[in-house]
């Protein structure tokens, strides 16, 4: 059996401190720097950010537009 070590295992992401770690401040930053980077990163390949908003599915695009999910 072939043992891989484990640094080949681990992916090193962008985070400086663990959320384990985190005051509340922090990771209410952390959770909103992280759904920008997600809607940067869908607009970037052309899909529209999807969520939902006063109960209806709502799909916001690169352009401005926020469209209603049908």
């Amino acid at each position: 059996m072939i043992e891989i070590p484990e640094e080949e295992l681990v992916r090193k992401g962008k985070m400086t401190k663990s959320p384990f770690d985190m005051t509340l401040a922090e990771e209410k930053e952390w959770q909103i720097q992280k759904q920008e980077e997600a809607k940067v990163y869908l607009f970037s390949i052309g899909q529209p950010l999807v969520y939902e908003k006063d109960g209806f599915m709502i799909a916001e695009y690169a352009d401005g537009r926020i469209e209603p999910v049908r």
